[in-house]
């Protein structure tokens, strides 16, 4: 069955001197870009091109906050009161939003980062806090984050829009987490494999985990990590595959 997807990616890390991927090569494939807000990576001038970027290719623009922890990429579990958390968040928002206004942009949803996304999948009380104040703050920005999660349930109550997420070079565990970073089956680097991924995703909502099992996952996007060695050619090849067999690749928000 032919069916529209989103194509997203975490982009726009670079800062000062430190370059991360090729975001210019990554924003002509993907639909969606998920930018850092300079918490966890990202600066001001680095969000100001990501926005530019955005605008010059169609790409759909989303905030992509995290931990303030520049030292440890926003992947440390840091013990955040739900309050400053979501405060933080808040903060983030607002400052690539305000930026991307500047060149005929705005942020159109909000995807956690790192150890702040994974957190907000399990964790009730922050799910809530954040969820509540995107409604208060920026009611119509969708939240992108992992299927069946504590997030998820938040946004509903809310009354906020939420758009499920798999991702393309990242393995699963059997209960729908992802593998963790430092386990051999964490991340994908062909893009033959990434291809084939993607394609299993859209045409049965599904993925095999590491261990075999089935892992149901009903995504309306699928991400891609622009961090990921070889993370271009294997948005490419998703890409590819995608349009041969007659999906079309479509921001969801």
């Amino acid at each position: 069955m032919q069916r529209a997807i989103d194509l997203n990616a975490d982009l726009g890390e670079s800062y000062g001197a430190w370059s991360m991927g090729d975001d210019e090569a990554m924003f002509g494939v993907v639909s969606s870009a998920n930018v850092a807000c300079g918490f966890h990576a990202g600066d001001p001038l680095t969000m100001v091109r990501s926005a530019r970027l955005a605008a010059a290719h169609g790409v759909v623009l989303g905030a992509h906050p995290g931990y303030r922890d520049r030292a440890g990429f926003g992947r440390r579990a840091l013990d955040v009161s739900v309050d400053e958390l979501a405060a933080e968040l808040l903060y983030q928002l607002g400052a690539l939003d305000g930026i991307a206004r500047t060149v005929g942009v705005s942020v159109a949803y909000v995807k956690a980062h790192g150890a702040l996304y994974h957190r907000l999948a399990a964790d009730r009380s922050a799910a809530a806090a954040v969820a509540d104040a995107l409604a208060a703050a920026a009611p119509g920005v969708v939240v992108l984050g992992p299927p069946e999660s504590e997030l998820e349930r938040a946004a509903s109550s809310a009354g906020i829009r939420y758009a499920r997420e798999a991702f393309i070079d990242r393995g699963y565990l059997a209960d729908g987490r992802l593998v963790p970073r430092d386990h051999p089956d964490a991340l994908v680097h062909d893009p033959a494999r990434a291809a084939d991924r993607a394609l299993e995703l859209v045409e049965t909502g599904g993925i095999a985990a590491a261990d075999g099992a089935r892992v149901e996952l009903a995504p309306d996007s699928l991400c891609l990590h622009g961090d990921t060695p070889g993370s271009v050619g294997i948005a490419r090849a998703v890409r590819a595959a995608l349009a041969t067999a007659g999906h079309d690749v479509r921001p969801f928000a």
